[in-house]
C-alpha cells in the first residue's frame, strides 16, 4: 500500500511540475509540452496533479477540447475504480 501511495505522490508531483513548466513555455512563446504527454500522465494517476496545476496556473482552462478530454480521463478512472471495488475487473 505504501508503494502505491508513493507512486501516486510522485506521478502527481511530476504532472504538476510538467504542466507548470508548459505554462511557463507558453508565456515565453516557446515549444510546448505535447497535450498527449499531459493526458498520459493524468491517465496513469496524475489527475490530481493536472487539476491542481490547471487551477493554480490557470493552465488550459479556456481550452474546451482539453477540458473535455480531461473530464473523459476522469470518467474512465471513476469507472475503473468502481469496477475494481465491485470485483468486476
Amino acid at each position: 500500500m505504501k508503494v502505491l501511495l508513493l507512486y501516486f505522490l510522485i506521478i502527481n508531483v511530476l504532472e504538476f511540475i510538467i504542466a507548470g513548466y508548459d505554462k511557463f513555455l507558453a508565456r515565453k512563446k516557446k515549444r510546448r509540452i505535447p497535450e498527449n504527454t499531459l493526458f498520459f500522465l493524468a491517465l496513469i494517476g496524475g489527475t490530481i496533479g493536472l487539476l491542481t496545476a490547471m487551477l493554480i496556473f490557470r493552465h488550459k482552462t479556456a481550452k474546451t477540447s482539453f477540458i473535455l478530454k480531461f473530464v473523459g480521463i476522469i470518467l474512465i478512472q471513476i469507472i475503473v475504480i468502481y469496477l475494481k471495488i465491485n470485483h468486476k475487473i
